[in-house]
């Protein structure tokens, strides 16, 4: 028998989340949140710098792992139909071939480390959530690097090395990655003190 014991995140706090309808809206607005933030994008070759990223820790935390990785994995799919949401506001089948794609992927698992980490309060100190976010903001490294290298190499012809590959997809996004997971932190930090807010 499972004994753990998860606690509420945000939405659960604030009494959203009491019907099916309620919780498959909330994965909506996470994603569409998450498409929001992509637009906030500063060009750079082969992968833009986006807002993404924080949205994908603060829709993860404030939804919880299932909920915010359904919201990741809405924004995906949706995106591949069409709904123009990625970065500069790209969608379709063949953003499959964006250099950037892989990191789109990453963030399901991204928002999964997130809530998980919020079911068990480490949202709610701001250093214990800048860590968890620390950790969940590597996902998208984890699979998008890769994915960036082999799309250049087989779409693009350009093969980049691993230190290449290195200064191209993790590199530049090293300080902006701290700074969001510490503007996440303190957001959960602040929400979570928000006078309306059942504990």
């Amino acid at each position: 028998m499972n004994t753990t014991a998860y606690a509420p995140v945000l939405v659960d706090a604030y009494g959203l989340t009491n019907s099916k309808i309620k919780n498959c809206a909330l994965v909506a607005a996470g994603a569409a949140v998450v498409g929001l933030a992509a637009q906030v994008s500063v060009p750079l070759w082969p992968v833009p710098v986006t807002g993404q990223t924080l949205a994908v820790l603060v829709v993860g935390a404030m939804l919880g792992a299932r909920r915010g990785a359904a919201a990741l994995g809405l924004y995906v799919v949706a995106g591949l139909t069409g709904v123009p949401w990625f970065a500069d506001f790209g969608g379709g089948p063949a953003y499959v071939l964006h250099p950037s794609f892989g990191f789109v992927v990453g963030f399901i698992g991204a928002a999964w480390v997130a809530g998980w980490a919020a079911e068990r309060k480490w949202d709610r100190g701001a250093l214990r959530a800048f860590g968890a976010f620390a950790v969940a903001s590597l996902i998208p490294f984890v699979v998008g690097i890769p994915y960036m290298w082999a799309v250049l190499d087989f779409a693009f012809g350009k093969s980049l090395s691993l230190w290449g590959a290195l200064q191209a997809g993790l590199i530049p996004f090293i300080p902006g990655g701290i700074i969001k997971a510490i503007i996440a932190a303190l957001i959960l930090r602040l929400a979570w003190k928000l006078p309306r807010m059942k504990h």
